[in-house]
């Protein structure tokens, strides 16, 4: 019965990321990208202005935590095992090229994380504890008045968060401590379950404390190991970089030319990386103090341009550069492996460890950022009065990971986390003159001096 299981959840997470959800996710993307006239490019400065520049006015507005605290929330959850392994995998299976596409896959869903932060806050609301909850459900009952559609959604990002939130990310570091630790996997699960509860459970500001920490320590930390092996090694710079522009459009470092696995893959691992259309980071940006949707739409797309631009490019050069150093082939090893092999080869006893560092810290992250998800969709269909009771299940599935195989709970994650895009994407087509609508009057109010 289990190997049945098994087999239709294969076939099911085939279909939910296969190329017709891949081009609804991109599609939507490039739709709004025209439909609100290149605004990510245009606005991206003023965008960073408001995470890292300080507005005294912003502490009065309504909302939970900062526009700097909500984005590092949804990094926390966003930046992930996807930068790490899902880089490599895409490398492995579409070729250097794939970088590229990752790259396009970020660019457009720059405007697609905007859409969710304007909706997010638009049609957000305070629940019973004069907390502010918002997200794909709210915007979705309130704006497009499915209430069904609402309930779905919620239902899918509950279930996706016990896997790909907590058991699958806790797994993770399980293994990765015991490979370069000798650590029994138990111990560790207790460890990692203890930091969990110890932030977990004192909800969103805490969750939105320990990332503006977190997250920016390990990203930093993470990109400096990167550009430390790019410049040890500046002669494969160019090399790589040209590689990765060839083979986007030939090919040919894949057997046979097939320029439809670059594609596809780097697509798909962009997507998963970013989280751009998945309804996830919306959750976090309606939590934000502010003023206007369009602020944190601005806020929630530089989270797209952190994560993949940023990040999984450092990851994707230094393979790259280790696929031209190692005779233009990646071996037999994929994912975390085969980037850790290549850290060490390129800065040899230490490469290694800023790996293996970066898969603990953005696997923690992770299940700090989806707890909240969760938390939040599960609340949507019982109500607050289960809040308690869902952290603790959620706590206990981290534990339950480290122990675990999780092959047949990755696919329910994988499926789940993939299916949630679905009602999100089809409230972002049909909302999205409320998209542009806002963006509109957030131009005006700022050249008439209403909004700073």
């Amino acid at each position: 019965m289990m190997q049945n299981l098994q087999s239709i959840m294969e076939t099911l997470s085939g279909w939910v990321w296969g190329p017709y959800m891949l081009v609804l996710i991109v599609g939507t993307g490039v739709f709004l990208t025209f439909r609100l006239m290149f605004w990510q490019f245009r606005m991206l400065p003023l965008a960073f202005k408001q995470v890292f520049g300080k507005h005294p006015q912003a502490k009065s507005h309504a909302g939970d935590i900062s526009h700097f605290a909500s984005l590092m929330t949804a990094l926390s959850a966003t930046i992930g095992t996807g930068n790490i392994a899902g880089v490599a995998t895409a490398c492995v299976l579409g070729g250097p090229g794939a970088v590229f596409w990752m790259w396009m896959t970020a660019l457009f869903g720059m405007a697609t994380k905007y859409g969710e932060g304007v909706l997010a806050v638009k049609y957000r609301v305070k629940n019973e504890n004069g907390m502010m909850s918002g997200g794909p459900m709210y915007y979705i009952e309130h704006g497009l008045k499915w209430k069904w559609l609402a309930l779905i959604f919620a239902f899918f990002g509950t279930v996706a968060s016990f896997g790909i939130g907590s058991s699958v990310q806790s797994n993770t570091v399980a293994l990765a401590v015991q490979n370069s630790m000798g650590i029994e996997t138990w111990v560790t699960g207790i460890i990692i379950t203890v930091f969990s509860a110890l932030v977990i459970l004192g909800g969103i500001k805490s969750i939105a404390k320990a990332a503006t920490v977190i997250v920016p320590v390990m990203a930093v930390g993470y990109v400096a190991g990167g550009l430390i092996i790019i410049l040890n090694h500046l002669e494969l710079v160019v090399p790589a970089l040209e590689l990765i522009f060839k083979d986007a459009f030939t090919g040919e470092a894949v057997a046979g030319g097939a320029i439809g696995a670059v594609i596809r893959y780097g697509v798909a691992r962009g997507v998963f990386s970013n989280e751009a259309g998945m309804g996830s980071a919306p959750i976090a940006a309606a939590a934000a103090k502010t003023d206007h949707p369009a602020r944190q739409g601005l806020v929630s797309m530089t989270g797209t341009f952190i994560d993949t631009i940023i990040v999984c490019s450092i990851t994707g050069i230094v393979l790259v550069m280790g696929f031209i150093m190692a005779g233009n082939t990646f071996g037999n090893e994929t994912g975390a492996v085969l980037t850790t092999r290549v850290f060490d080869q390129l800065l040899p006893g230490v490469g290694g460890w800023v790996v293996t560092l970066g898969i603990i810290f953005f696997a923690y992250s992770t299940i700090l950022g989806w707890c909240y998800y969760g938390e939040k969709c599960c609340t949507y269909i019982f109500g607050e009065k289960y809040v308690l009771i869902y952290r603790l299940i959620y706590i206990a599935t981290v534990f339950i990971g480290t122990v675990a195989t999780l092959d047949l709970v990755w696919l329910f994650a994988d499926t789940f986390n993939g299916l949630m895009a679905v009602p999100n994407l089809i409230a972002l087509l049909l909302l999205s003159t409320v998209i542009a609508k806002e963006s509109k009057d957030f131009i005006a109010k700022r050249k008439s001096g209403e909004l700073y």
